[in-house]
């Protein structure tokens, strides 16, 4: 079994965020690659340094690191369809993340975001919304509803998906029914509402993630593997753990 956590963060900030650091949890929990981005705490425009090191990760350990970029349009909508352009086109990164909760807009403004949104998807890669229930206002599902609609050919990443509020796991999980090209990200959320989506949508539609390193991989992954060898079938397990992952970044 593959196994593919697609929710990490890495940064040259070091420390528990260092690529060294990245590589020991994934070893012992047992990871074989991660959906990896940078740590939501730069300031303006180092956004461009962390980006690159999410490449150098990538491009040293291409068997283990799937990078992403991320853009920030509250630096500038130029310098975030900037950071696009060259996390696609220079770096060859598999997609672009946008936080409206730790950046501070919100994900379907039609000035901010949606100009960024349209060159993620201009670009042909996967886009990846934070949907918490931190600043929801920014960040709730109905708005990437109106994303998703917009780009039906987009696969969406809606990572966390609402967290650990019961009200927002709902709402996900029922406009994700709705979008056939949403995928829901299970990390820092609850097994209740991971398994809620499985049951509703399919384990089709749900993949492991952990968010390290604000959460720990090993635990994490145990806590995945006790409650889905209890409700689902060995090969759901197998989709949801990475074969998802695997088929949307086509891997072989």
């Amino acid at each position: 079994m593959l196994i593919i956590d697609a929710d990490t963060h890495i940064a040259p900030t070091g420390g528990a965020f260092a690529l060294e650091e990245h590589l020991r949890r994934m070893e012992r929990a047992g990871i074989d690659k991660t959906l990896t981005w940078l740590k939501p705490d730069y300031q303006g425009e180092e956004i461009e340094g962390h980006n690159r090191y999410v490449y150098d990760a990538m491009r040293r350990y291409p068997d283990k690191i799937l990078g992403f970029g991320w853009a920030d349009p509250t630096v500038s909508v130029e310098h975030a369809k900037k950071m696009v352009k060259v996390c696609v086109e220079e770096y060859g990164l598999y997609g672009v993340k946008l936080n409206g909760a730790q950046n501070h807009y919100r994900i379907d403004d039609p000035l901010l975001a949606l100009p960024v949104i349209e060159e993620i998807a201009t670009a042909g890669v996967m886009l990846a919304f934070h949907i918490g229930a931190d600043f929801y206002e920014n960040t709730h599902p109905f708005r990437a509803e109106r994303v998703a609609r917009m780009y039906p050919e987009m696969p969406v990443l809606m990572v966390h998906m609402g967290m650990a509020n019961w009200d927002m796991n709902q709402a996900v999980v029922e406009i994700a029914h709705r979008c056939p090209n949403m995928f829901l990200v299970g990390s820092a959320t609850t097994e209740r509402a991971v398994m809620y989506a499985i049951k509703t949508l399919g384990a089709t539609r749900v993949l492991f993630g952990t968010d390290a390193p604000f959460q720990r991989p090993h635990v994490v992954r145990a806590t995945y593997e006790a409650a889905l060898a209890d409700d689902v079938t060995s090969a759901e397990r197998d989709l949801v753990m990475g074969g998802n992952a695997a088929r949307l970044f086509n891997l072989r």
